[in-house]
C-alpha cells in the first residue's frame, strides 16, 4: 500500500545489556517476588528482623567467577552482554543462533555450539535473540530439563521465546535455580499469573530501553524518520520491505 516504515536501531543495545546483567546479578542470589533486587530484599530483611544469627547457607546463591554463561543470539545486544560480563571472570562463553559468528565471538573466545549443549553447559543462559517462527516457545520443556538445576535463565529478548508454563513448571520444581525476565506474554503480565508466585523469578515491566538517553535518542530518530517521510525524502532509518 505504499506505507514507508521508520524504525529506530542501536539505540537499544547498551541499556538492554546493563539491564540484562542486572537481571542476571538478581538471579544469581535469593530474592522476593515483591521486590526488584537483592539489595531491596536483603534491607527490608535488615529492617524487619529477619536478620538474626549467622549460618553458614543462609542467603546463599551462585557467582559468575569460573561460569560458564551461554547466550542464545550474540547480536548486538549478546555481545554487549558478554562485554559486561567478561571482568566478572566468566570461566567461558557459549552461544547459539542461526549461525556461527567467528569474528563477533572472537572478543569473548565464545564457542558457537547447538541450543541443546547449551542448555547442559551453562550455568547461566541470557536470551537476546530476535522473535521468529523458529525462536518462538524454543525455551521450552525439553530446554529447561537439559539445564543445570543450580542454572539461572535471563530473557531480556521477547515474551514468545519462552514457552511460560514450562518455565513455571522448572522454577517450581527446582529443575532450575532462578529465572529473570524483563519480558513476558502478555504484557502486563496479570498480577494472578503463577510465575508472580515464585521467590525464585524476578520479574520487570520491559524496562530494557528505560533509560534518559536511551529514550531521547529513540524520540529524535523517530521524529526525524518522521518529517523526512512527510517530506517524501529518504529516512535516516528506514526499513526497505
Amino acid at each position: 500500500r505504499g506505507i514507508r516504515v521508520g524504525y529506530t536501531p542501536d539505540v537499544l543495545t547498551d541499556a538492554t545489556a546493563e539491564l540484562s546483567v542486572a537481571l542476571l546479578l538478581a538471579g544469581c542470589r535469593r530474592r522476593s517476588p515483591l521486590l526488584l533486587s537483592d539489595i531491596c530484599f536483603y534491607l527490608a530483611l535488615s529492617a524487619s528482623g529477619g536478620w538474626t544469627t549467622w549460618k553458614p547457607l543462609w542467603m546463599c546463591g551462585y557467582g559468575l567467577s569460573d561460569s560458564t554463561v551461554g547466550i542464545i543470539g550474540l547480536g548486538r545486544i549478546g555481545q554487549a552482554v558478554a562485554r559486561r560480563l567478561k571482568p566478572f571472570g566468566v570461566k567461558k562463553f557459549l552461544y547459539t543462533g542461526s549461525r556461527p559468528k567467528p569474528e563477533s565471538a572472537a572478543e569473548f573466545e565464545a564457542e558457537f555450539v547447538p541450543l541443546t549443549r547449551l542448555a547442559e553447559e551453562s550455568d547461566f543462559v541470557v536470551v537476546t535473540c530476535a522473535l521468529t517462527p523458529a525462536t518462538q516457545e524454543m525455551c521450552n520443556k525439553d530446554f529447561f530439563s537439559r539445564m543445570k538445576k543450580t542454572s539461572v535463565f535471563i530473557n531480556t529478548s521477547r515474551g514468545a521465546v519462552v514457552n511460560q508454563e514450562d518455565l513455571y513448571n522448572a522454577l517450581a520444581h527446582g529443575q532450575i535455580a532462578a529465572a529473570g525476565l524483563d519480558v513476558t506474554t502478555p504484557e502486563p503480565l496479570p498480577t494472578d499469573h503463577p510465575l508472580l508466585s515464585l521467590q525464585n523469578c524476578v520479574i520487570l515491566p520491559h524496562i530494557g530501553s528505560a533509560t534518559y538517553a536511551t529514550r531521547s535518542t529513540m524520540a529524535v530518530l523517530a521524529a526525524n524518520n518522521l518529517l523526512a517521510g512527510l517530506r517524501g525524502e529518504p529516512m535516516p532509518h528506514e526499513l526497505l520491505l
